[in-house]
């Protein structure tokens, strides 16, 4: 039997102070929702899930970037599309001015209406989407991963003299009327080959969005693996430990009785 030393009392209080920290840090990973709540919980894992949080985040940017260059190509085409009625329309006058029964009096009127669609057309060449030319030769390249990797679209020139003929023209005469068709077909020829390029673009760009999400979607799975606290189990392991602190808190009391 001794005195100075009581060494039951000593052996609880090491225990009771190791279940205070175990408890502490159950706590602190349910009031957080992550496992690691200091770099010593796992420092391999820490790095692991930093660098797949910074992946998730460089996805989601290349997804928004792809989205934005969608909605681009989506305007071009709605631009594309009513320059196609205009086109078509102007073609269906040029041939109504060839008609020998009507006087050059008749096909000025007709010109009228012909000279405001060419307005309609050029002005629609120069439109431009968020600052950005809708219809230039400048290529714009779309970053599509998230390692920078991207995808180069050609651009879509209207100023050149396929549509520019056609909206130069003019149907006042027989003859001028004649010269305007053909003008004509052929800027609805490269207007068709327009559209079917930037239908592929956004073909191409879909696809990209749709692994994007889904890549995006993995690397966020693969690091809450990592970093995010299981619930369940924490709860269970908080509960152990809170009743070891009470237990160990009583046989303390009576260590040192």
């Amino acid at each position: 039997m001794v005195i100075n030393t009581n060494l039951q009392a000593q052996i609880n209080a090491d225990n009771l102070q190791t279940t205070q920290s175990r408890l502490a840090k159950s706590l602190g990973r349910l009031s957080s929702g992550s496992k690691l709540t200091s770099p010593s919980d796992d420092a391999g894992g820490l790095a692991d899930a930093t660098r797949l949080d910074a992946q998730v985040k460089r996805t989601q940017a290349a997804n928004s970037n792809v989205s934005s260059a969608i909605s681009f190509t989506q305007t071009q085409d709605g631009y594309l599309a009513n320059v196609s009625k205009a086109l078509n329309r102007m073609s269906e006058l040029s041939m109504m001015a060839q008609d020998a029964t009507k006087t050059d009096t008749d096909r000025s009127s007709y010109d009228s209406e012909f000279q405001q669609l060419c307005t309609y057309v050029t002005t629609a060449g120069n439109k431009d989407f968020n600052g950005v030319s809708l219809f230039s030769t400048n290529a714009l390249a779309v970053t599509i991963d998230s390692e920078g990797a991207t995808f180069t679209m050609s651009g879509i020139d209207m100023s050149g003299t396929t549509y520019t003929n056609a909206t130069s023209s003019g149907i006042s005469t027989t003859g001028a009327a004649v010269a305007a068709l053909g003008f004509i077909k052929t800027a609805l020829t490269q207007l068709s080959s327009d559209r079917a390029t930037i239908g592929s673009y956004q073909a191409r760009l879909n696809y990209g969005a749709d692994q994007l999400t889904v890549s995006g979607q993995n690397l966020a799975a693969a690091a809450s693996q990592i970093e995010d606290v299981d619930v369940a189990n924490e709860s269970t392991e908080f509960a152990k430990q809170n009743l070891l602190s009470q237990t160990g808190t009583a046989m303390l009391a009576q260590a040192n009785q």
